[in-house]
């Protein structure tokens, strides 16, 4: 077998390829258009695979109700498709993107309750020439101590804590857990 063949086969499989993701692409553009737009407002297409369209739903009752209703919408799908799908299906498993959680949850450093405005260059002064793992864990714990040291303890643990989570919770962030915790298990 030539090279020139590997090549020739590589670039098949990828037309094939970009031929199967166009359809999805088409589908995408005019989703609303076939699906009516209270539908579009509570569904995302995900993909095509092997015929069947799989969808997210933005609740189990969108995609139980949609669910009875594929074969009609089916029928409204394949009518712009050139190659028509066998089924659709209908989940919430992929309604809310790893995208759309993570932007919610990032916060700058300087914005989170447990950030410290001093330099953390005092962790960096930790004698790398220690003998041992007691020494360095003993280097470790006189600069983690000389950093808190300014820090207020918190009511309850009486442990430093960074002002910050005393601001959000009153307590420092363990605490806060423990009590969180707490009030989901009773």
């Amino acid at each position: 077998m030539s090279l020139n063949s590997v090549n020739n086969i590589l670039g098949s499989l990828e037309i094939q390829a970009k031929l199967q993701q166009q359809p999805f692409q088409s589908l995408l553009s005019c989703w609303a258009e076939i699906v009516g737009v209270a539908i579009a407002a509570h569904t995302r297409p995900l993909s095509i695979q092997r015929d069947v369209l799989y969808v997210a739903a933005s609740s189990a009752a969108w995609a139980q109700n949609l669910t009875f209703e594929r074969q009609r919408l089916l029928v409204k799908v394949n009518g712009v498709l050139p190659t028509p799908l066998l089924d659709i299906r209908f989940s919430t498993a992929y309604w809310h993107s790893k995208t759309e959680t993570n932007k919610q949850q990032i916060l700058p450093p300087q914005q989170h309750p447990s950030h410290l405005d001093e330099d953390i260059t005092l962790l960096s002064e930790v004698s790398l020439t220690a003998k041992t793992a007691n020494t360095a864990f003993a280097d470790w714990a006189k600069t983690v101590q000389a950093r808190s040291h300014h820090l207020p303890l918190c009511p309850q643990c009486q442990c430093p804590t960074p002002p910050g989570e005393l601001q959000r919770w009153q307590v420092c962030c363990l605490c806060a857990a423990k009590k969180f915790s707490n009030t989901f298990d009773s």
